[in-house]
């Protein structure tokens, strides 16, 4: 028995810096990682398979989901002092998020960072 090859080999080869390059344009202007893989003709599961690899061999920070927001400090300054009674007083302790849908989060200023970005993902998300 004889073996044919029908067709163009499908097997392709990347270097780590195009894997690297593909993993970290998730994200990126919105990009889901469907897309990315779409955009490269590759499966969803060889994207989270790569960002495994590259954080096991330290070529992508193992913190790879930190986000940075974008922040507007007032020229006033970060806090604004009005009546302590009201309900809309930001206080010393405090800060405020606008968030991008314009809604905003007050919280206490030593929030956990985790539960930061879990609040504002379920207000964003709302």
């Amino acid at each position: 028995m004889r073996g044919e090859i029908l067709g163009l080999e499908r097997r392709r080869r990347w270097s780590d810096d195009e894997k690297l390059a593909i993993v970290n344009s998730v994200g990126v202007g919105g990009a889901s990682v469907t897309q990315v893989a779409q955009r490269h003709d590759l499966k969803r599961q060889q994207v989270y398979a790569w960002r495994h690899e590259l954080k096991s061999k330290g070529l992508l920070s193992p913190a790879a989901e930190t986000m940075f927001l974008p922040v507007e400090f007032l020229e006033t300054g970060p806090f604004q002092r009005t009546d302590s009674s009201s309900p809309n007083a930001v206080h010393e302790d405090h800060i405020e998020v606008v968030l991008r849908n314009g809604r905003s989060l007050r919280v206490v200023a030593d929030v956990n960072v985790a539960t930061l970005v879990r609040l504002m993902n379920a207000v964003e998300a709302s």
